[in-house]
């Protein structure tokens, strides 16, 4: 079964709304304010709203669409397939895809008008696709300054950019931007961001030397938008930032000004009294210490939520609770202890995680649970979990939100 993907009402005939049994809960106007803030901190540098891997588990056309209403310039997405996806959303512009294998659809992407990533090696296949389209391609060229994915070496620098610049000359392309990545700005005090900084200055350099006229230089993520002036340069590309979430440790996301916009929701499936020692999920890991209520939560690792997480919170009633027990396919086990004896609690909602007001659970503690980063915890949160978008509307800045949408990539 497909689940609609907006807030409208089911008619009785279709049953109960999915979408109120599980679901993921995403606040268009966080977006939209986090972007605003996003904004104001690069400012004079526009801003890429990077909506990969569907905008972060968040939904990528309504994060799109919400991202160019507050101001975002451009979005960006790793593979031409999440590009054109936009383009077919009726999304026009101005869109870059960076991440691309042999099989790759750069025809596509040129007819799409899809800004193209280029490291070096997709130089040629870029060029073929132009001549088969008939129109020049949009290429950035991405300069690896030391995080040691794609991109190109500085030793190669130069033979790219002179091919490219060749290739400038007789229409097939141009070279819109030049780009890099950093691989430490979510720690600030580490001197490599310094060296990338300067890297990056050198590759531009040359570049222009060699008669590059880019439209955009970009280097900053969300951590150097917000702690590194010294790299926005033309443009920043701004991914976790404008789903709220915090990149530093030691820096929650209100203090950044930011506002998580998913919030992960069910309903408590069963309630039942048990004894003492009654052992917990597969492998009986845990036991009860007395005599106790469990609560039944149906979301487990099918969902995205990680298996390893035990621990992890669970808010129920004003209430939060930790996940005892391994977390299953489908479902996880809170204790609520002997004071409480579950009545009136089956169909209460239960919140993994939120934007915290209130004390609340949120990525950040679901993350430590697991070992890992905020950007896992939303970026996993399965298709099986059906969206559910609030605050679609745009009710500050519609009308700018219309000019961006429809703005067109030549306005890049």
């Amino acid at each position: 079964m497909t689940y609609p993907a907006t807030t409208g009402e089911f008619s009785a005939a279709q049953g109960p709304d999915p979408r109120h049994e599980r679901s993921a809960v995403i606040d268009l106007d966080a977006i939209r304010h986090n972007v605003r803030r996003l904004a104001a901190a690069a400012s004079p540098a526009k801003v890429m709203a990077v909506v990969k891997a569907d905008a972060y588990g968040h939904g990528a056309v309504p994060v799109a669409r919400a991202a160019l209403q507050a101001g975002a310039s451009w979005l960006g997405v790793a593979h031409i397939s999440e590009a054109l996806a936009l383009r077919a959303a009726g999304i026009d512009a101005p869109l870059l895809a960076w991440l691309h294998t042999t099989d790759s659809n750069f025809g596509a992407a040129v007819a799409a008008g899809v800004d193209i990533g280029c490291s070096g090696w997709e130089l040629e296949r870029i060029v073929a696709a132009a001549r088969e389209q008939e129109r020049p391609a949009r290429v950035h060229l991405k300069i690896d300054t030391g995080l040691g994915r794609n991109g190109c070496t500085p030793e190669d620098w130069d033979r790219l950019v002179g091919e490219a610049v060749e290739y400038q000359d007789q229409g097939l392309l141009r070279v819109v931007g030049i780009f890099s990545h950093l691989a430490v700005a979510d720690e600030p005090e580490r001197p490599e961001t310094d060296q990338q900084v300067a890297a990056f200055r050198e590759a531009v350099a040359i570049a222009e030397d060699a008669g590059v006229d880019p439209e955009v230089r970009h280097l900053a993520n969300t951590p150097a938008t917000l702690s590194r002036p010294d790299t926005h340069f033309d443009l920043v590309r701004a991914g976790l930032g404008i789903y709220g979430l915090s990149p530093f440790d030691g820096q929650t996301s209100a203090e950044l000004g930011l506002r998580p916009a998913m919030t992960l929701r069910t309903l408590v499936s069963q309630c039942k009294e048990v004894p003492e020692g009654q052992g917990v999920s597969y492998g009986l890991r845990y036991h009860t210490s007395g005599r106790t209520t469990l609560a039944l939560i149906p979301l487990g690792y099918a969902d995205g939520v990680p298996r390893v997480a035990t621990g992890g919170p669970v808010r129920v009633a004003g209430k939060t609770y930790p996940v005892v027990g391994r977390i299953a396919m489908d479902q996880m086990v809170i204790d609520l202890g002997a004071e409480h004896a579950g009545e009136g609690l089956p169909g209460a909602e239960a919140v993994l995680f939120g934007d915290g007001a209130d004390a609340g659970p949120t990525a950040d503690d679901w993350a430590r649970a697991a070992g890992t980063i905020n950007y896992e915890i939303v970026t996993r949160i399965s298709p099986r979990v059906p969206r559910r978008f609030i605050n679609e509307d745009d009710t500050a800045g519609a009308g700018a939100g219309l000019a961006a949408v429809h703005g067109g990539a030549g306005a890049a």
